[in-house]
């Protein structure tokens, strides 16, 4: 019996590695699309909304300070389940805990953050919640469809991770 329950929490240990490293795959992608933006990448930058568009092309000092910003909270967000899930040697008993507390805020953030961003922009795209007549359709599409739902694909893996790896 011993014997099934240890092999049982071994498997789901492994399960949880698997989706901590999935959670890195996914987020190391977004920021990967950020990193482009703040080297001066235009692509795909027409999909985030107007305001934020004509911001990025301005290439402004604020402007790019605040995407490498974004870059090196991202790539944090990234690395931070791989010693929380125990997918990489966190440094010891406080430190995983640590990395464990800190992976929770994000798993929630991330998913909440997703869920209802995705939530609002599908209802919007099925005219459920109207919009004014000088929206940025295409931007509010790209979110419903790819950005706010990358962001919730990306906190349930790191979710998946936390629980499967307890």
């Amino acid at each position: 019996m011993e014997q099934v329950v240890t092999r049982n929490r071994a498997r789901a240990r492994a399960a949880g590695q698997g989706a901590a490293w999935a959670a890195f795959a996914v987020g190391l992608l977004y920021a990967a699309v950020s990193v482009y933006w703040g080297l001066g990448g235009s692509w795909l930058l027409d999909t985030v909304g107007a305001s934020l568009t004509q911001a990025g092309r301005s290439a402004s000092a604020p402007v790019v300070l605040a995407v490498w910003f974004a870059v090196a909270l991202k790539v944090i967000a990234v690395v931070l389940p791989l010693p929380a899930a125990g997918a990489v040697a966190p440094g010891g008993f406080r430190r995983r805990r640590l990395a464990r507390a800190l992976a929770w805020i994000e798993a929630v953030i991330l998913t909440c953050y997703g869920l209802i961003l995705t939530a609002v922009g599908l209802l919007v795209q099925a005219g459920v919640i109207g919009t004014p007549a000088d929206a940025d359709h295409r931007a509010l599409a790209w979110h419903a469809y790819l950005w706010d739902p990358w962001f919730l694909v990306w906190g349930l893996l790191v979710t998946a991770a936390l629980l499967r790896s307890r």
